[in-house]
C-alpha cells in the first residue's frame, strides 16, 4: 500500500499553485519595470515643461 495522502493539504497546495500562476500572469500582463516607469515620468515632465514654455502671459 502507498502512503496515506492528506486530501486537504493536496487541495490547498493545488489552490495555492493556481493562485501563484494567476498572479504571475497578471504581473506579466499589467506590470511595468522601474526603468519603464522612469522613462514615462521623464517624458511627462518634459511635455509639461514644453507646454509651460509656450504659454503666453498677458
Amino acid at each position: 500500500m502507498g502512503k496515506p495522502v492528506n486530501l486537504n493539504r493536496f487541495r490547498k497546495d493545488k489552490a495555492r499553485a493556481e493562485k501563484k500562476a494567476r498572479a504571475d500572469a497578471n504581473a506579466a500582463k499589467f506590470g511595468q519595470s522601474k526603468a519603464h516607469k522612469t522613462v514615462v515620468k521623464l517624458k511627462q515632465d518634459k511635455q509639461s515643461r514644453d507646454l509651460d514654455g509656450h504659454k503666453v502671459e498677458e
